[in-house]
């Protein structure tokens, strides 16, 4: 039977392997949901401490990946849910626009730097939902995988997937779908 000192340095050793392997994605999840980077970085100080705290019961009945998916998403979720009473607002897929200083000209466009910001921009405007299963297709994770996490069908999440990608390349390129 393990003892206490054990059960820690697992959950040390876990933790460290977790941080190095999905630091930046990490980073990046926080970024699509909260714009501010106060904000952003409270919420991925929140995420390494929930997920570090998850790791004592982690039985790897799922990947590793997986899981660290699952909590950080389950503490950004919870973020925008105690927000909403905040006047927080999201739109449904089909609503999502452009910020309105796209008043810029053709080269600006074409910076890199500019059109990550305006993707992330229109990112973070989706519902919930619709953010969370974006935000784990750019990070390569599959439709199952993404489904185990969410809670949904592999099947629910392509669909959501191929319609999501399709509304952001239209508003991104400023047509209406």
């Amino acid at each position: 039977m393990a003892s206490a000192p054990d059960a820690g340095t697992r959950q040390d050793r876990l933790y460290v392997d977790a941080a190095a392997a999905f630091g930046a994605p990490l980073a990046r999840l926080a970024r699509g949901y909260e714009p501010d980077p106060d904000r952003c970085r409270d919420l991925l100080q929140e995420i390494h401490l929930a997920l570090w705290r998850s790791l004592a019961s982690f039985d790897e009945r799922c990947s590793l990946r997986t899981w660290v998916f699952r909590v950080a998403h389950n503490v950004a979720m919870s973020q925008v849910v105690r927000r909403r009473g905040r006047a927080v607002t999201t739109v449904p897929l089909d609503a999502v626009d452009l910020v309105a200083d796209v008043a810029v000209d053709r080269d600006e466009v074409l910076d890199r730097k500019r059109a990550l910001d305006r993707l992330t921009t229109l990112i973070q405007r989706l519902e919930t939902f619709d953010r969370q299963v974006i935000l784990l297709y750019l990070e390569g994770l599959d439709a199952a995988s993404i489904a185990e996490i969410t809670g949904t069908t592999a099947g629910n999440v392509a669909t959501k997937v191929h319609r999501i990608k399709r509304i952001l390349a239209a508003r991104f390129n400023g047509a209406t779908a």
